[in-house]
Order: C-alpha cells, then structure tokens, then sequence
C-alpha cells in the first residue's frame, strides 16, 4: 500500500508544478509585451506601483520648487520697493541739508571732515564753511565768520575803493591831461585790471566752497585775474615813463603781454589749482612781475639812480615790488599759520595778509602813476633834453 501511494502522489504533484514553472515562463516573456500594450500581467503591478509611488515626491519637489519661486519674486518685490524708499530717504535728507544751508543754520567743521578739493591749508585746522550747493547760502555766508571771511573782505573792500578811485579819475576834466582820450584809456586799463581782479578774487573766495566744478572755474578766474592786475599795472607805467621812446614801449609792453597772456593759459590747468602746485603759482605770477625788471633797469641808467627815484616816481615802484614779493612768499611759505596750527584760522593766515598786500601795492602803484602824471603834464608833454625818457 505504501509503495502504490507514493507514485501516485508523485505524479499528481508532479505535473502541476510543472504546468506552473511553464506558466510563469511564458508569462515573464509575454510580459515587456503586456507592458507596452498596457495589459496587465505579472510584472506590470510592480512598475504600476513604482509609478504611482514616484509622483508624491516630485510633486513635493515641485512645490518646493514653487515656493523657492515665490520667495524669491518676493523678496525681488521688496528689493524694488526697498531701492525706492532709500533714495526717497536720502533725498529727504539732502532737502533738509540743503534747507538748512539754505537758512543760514549751517556751522563751521574742522579741517579732518573737508571733502578733498575743499583741502587747501592744513595748517587752519577748524573754522570751514562745509559744502554748501547753494549760491544764496554762499553769499550770505559772507557775513558769517569762517577761515574765509578775511580772504573775502580784504579783496571786497580793495574792490569798492579801487572802482571809487577809477571813477573819480576818469570824471577828471580833460584840462588836467594832455592827452584826454589817451591817457584815460590808460588809466582805465590800470583800474579795469585791478577791479577784475579783485572781484574775481572775492567771488572765488565767497563761492567754492558751492560745488567741486564752481570752485575750479572760479579759481581759473581767480589766478587769470592776477595775471591780469600784472599785466594792466605795467601800462601807465611804461606809458609815462617811455614817453618820449614809443619804440622802447611798445616792445616791453608786448612783451608783458605774451608773458601774461602765458600766464593765463597756464591758470586754466586744472591741476594748476591744487595744494602742491602752491610754490608754482607764487613762481608763475612772481616771475611774471619780476619781469618788470628789464625795463627798470633801462629806465635807471638811462635817467639815472637819482632822478629815477625822485622824479621817475622809482621809490614808489620799488615798494610795491617788495610788497608783492613779500605776499608771495609768505602765501607760497603759508607764514605765519606754519609755525602755530590752529592759531590763525580765522584772521591774519598767510592769505589775508597776501590780500592785503595786493591791495596796499596796487595803492601804491596808482599812486606813483598818478604823480608821474602829474609830471609830464607839468611839462606840457615835451621831450626835451632835461625831461625823462
């Protein structure tokens, strides 16, 4: 009985295990078919459920990703509101700077906080009109007391004074000339040069402290002007004292032209006006007045030492050189503000005294002109032997 069972159950069992493995077989090879043609079959709920499994995490991605989106579109927003508002901010406070410029309410800073092109002296440490792009406020800061309230008034009052003096000698009558219409044009160049330069002086003061482009023009105009006074300041000069030599004139009067002219080109570099360049525009101007010195010295030994003194009027002439000279130089050495900083920072720095200076010499000049005037006319604008040149 046992040995019957056994093959039978072997056979039964046998035969659908076999049947399975077959099955199985022909289904796995059926299978990339069932897939592309989207039947199911055995190995089509395993990648049915990877791909339903798959979209929950992209999904999640995507999200993210549109949230990165958004929080960047949003804090774009709030770099564009951002910008806006802190301009709008920085104009309010400019309008406020500008309204208090604009009032007066402004104060004096020390040297250390100056913007660069307003760096001119280091050795006034406090006491500086701070920017101020108002030209209403620049004017009215004339009347405030800063490092440049002396530079302004030495040169606004040596203005006034000088336009006062040139009116008054070209109302002159004509019966105290010998030449009216010649001589008043002469004069009158004399008087035009050292209003001009005055004036452009005390504007250049009251004004550059405005804006860095104000400040260059005005200080190409400032240095032209010295040029100018210079080169006017020689013609009633060489006018009066080659009289009787209009050749000998007209050579040194062109020559002083050419030389002020050159004077003025050199003014309009830019670099011209900077603090290192000081000891090369005190040159500039010196060497231009010092050219004065050939036609001096033709006139001395021409007229000789004594009568070019006294009556050549050649002591007044002298003492405005050395007046001009000394300007210069203490300008160029910045004396007396060198030895003691911070002790002239409002009155008697080296610029003051060098504008009083100017204005002394330019006082002096007229003077000495006027008498040599006075002269010739007193000898009826003859040439003769005994008479000057």
């Amino acid at each position: 009985m046992p040995s019957h069972k056994g093959p039978v159950v072997a056979q039964g069992s046998g035969a659908p295990a076999s049947n399975r493995e077959t099955d199985t077989v022909e289904l796995a090879e059926l299978g990339p078919l069932l897939e592309e043609k989207g039947k199911p079959g055995i190995a089509v709920p395993a990648k049915a459920e990877a791909e339903q499994a798959s979209p929950v995490p992209q999904e999640e991605e995507e999200e993210e990703e549109r949230e990165e989106e958004e929080e960047e579109k949003g804090e774009e927003q709030m770099r564009v509101l951002t910008l806006p508002l802190q301009a709008y901010r920085a104009m309010e406070k400019m309008e406020e700077f500008v309204y208090k410029v604009w009032e007066g309410r402004w104060r004096v800073i020390p040297y250390s906080v100056l913007p660069d092109w307003l760096k001119d002296n280091d050795y006034l440490l406090d006491g500086h009109r701070p920017p101020m792009p108002s030209f209403r406020a620049c004017f009215r800061s004339i009347f405030r007391i800063h490092t440049e309230t002396g530079n302004i008034w030495t040169h606004l009052l040596g203005f006034v004074l000088f336009l006062f003096l040139g009116i008054l000698t070209l109302l002159r009558p004509n019966m105290y000339f010998m030449a009216p219409l010649q001589e008043k044009v002469v004069f009158g160049m004399f008087f035009l040069s050292t209003v001009l330069c005055l004036s452009f002086s005390w504007l250049f003061h009251t004004v550059y402290c405005h804006s860095e482009k104000v400040s260059q023009t005005f200080s190409k105009l400032d240095y032209s002007g010295i040029a100018i006074l210079i080169m006017g300041s020689f013609v009633p000069w060489l006018y009066y004292s080659f009289y009787c030599s209009p050749q000998s004139r007209l050579i040194y009067l062109s020559i002083i032209c050419v030389l002020g002219i050159s004077a003025i080109i050199v003014a309009q570099w830019d670099r011209f006006a900077m603090p290192q360049h000081r000891q090369t525009r005190a040159g500039v101007f010196l060497g231009l007045g010092l050219s004065g010195v050939v036609p001096t010295m033709h006139f001395t030994i021409s007229e000789g030492f004594v009568k070019a003194t006294t009556v050549g009027q050649m002591g007044w002439f002298f003492l405005m050189a050395v007046m001009y000279i000394t300007g210069a130089g203490l300008f160029a050495a910045r004396i007396p503000e060198r030895f003691c900083p911070g002790k002239f920072d409002i009155w008697f720095q080296s610029h003051q005294i060098f504008h009083v200076l100017v204005v002394a010499a330019a006082f002096v000049h007229f003077y000495g002109v006027f008498n040599l005037q006075e002269f010739r006319y007193s000898l009826k604008g003859s040439c003769t032997d005994d008479s000057l040149l």
